[in-house]
């Protein structure tokens, strides 16, 4: 299936964040999820998700497109005042997301805990080979990176299977692009590889 892309007005950016966020395998139930918020229980969801996989611009994107709330890193908020957004939302009858890492979120407040556990749960999944292979080009493009033909077909069976080792990947590649003047090809990608996941990966046949 082809990947598509959701464009996203970043009224506050984070530096070095993409405008744009890849929707593929791994997210697209959670895109479709989001487009649907009046089916959500008690109009609440809580989107769950390795680190880098578009957690933040999820929620941006849907602050600004659905008129709804959003709060980033719940886990690391205080839950009284997420208890209290939680009421506004109900009183005031918009849908609130919240974002939360992957390692779950383990809520003190009893009152809280109850409505979140009753919130529609939703979770990113790891990039499968096409979403990869889109995410590569998409960082390599908001970066002004050329990889040269073929990168995606060299670099996807051999890196982790992680949206930040993509990231990290594609820094490095641009990185030593730009360390010794010349083009992304193929020994830059390998050597990107070498010193992100370790020589037998950067030299994988």
């Amino acid at each position: 299936m082809a990947q598509s892309q959701i464009a996203l007005p970043l009224l506050h950016p984070r530096s070095g964040e993409p405008e744009r966020i890849v929707i593929g395998a791994g997210n697209r139930s959670v895109a479709e999820a989001l487009a649907r918020a009046e089916d959500w229980p008690f109009r609440t969801a809580v989107l769950a998700g390795p680190p880098r996989s578009g957690k933040s611009l999820f929620a941006r994107w849907f602050a600004s497109h659905t008129g709804g709330g959003a709060i980033d890193d719940a886990q690391g908020r205080d839950e009284t005042e997420i208890f209290h957004a939680w009421n506004r939302a109900q009183e005031d009858g918009y849908p609130l997301l919240l974002t939360v890492g992957e390692g779950g979120w383990n809520i003190a407040l009893p009152d809280l805990r109850s409505r979140m556990g009753a919130a529609l749960q939703l979770e990113i999944g790891p990039p499968d080979d096409e979403m990869a292979a889109e995410l590569i080009l998409s960082q390599a493009a908001q970066r002004g990176l050329s990889l040269g033909e073929g990168a995606p077909a060299y670099l996807v069976p051999r890196m982790e299977r992680s949206y930040a080792a993509i990231e990290r990947i594609v820094a490095e590649i641009d990185r030593l692009s730009l360390e010794r003047m010349a083009p992304a090809t193929m020994s830059i990608w390998r050597d990107a590889l070498e010193a992100v996941q370790g020589p037998e990966q950067g030299r994988l046949l």
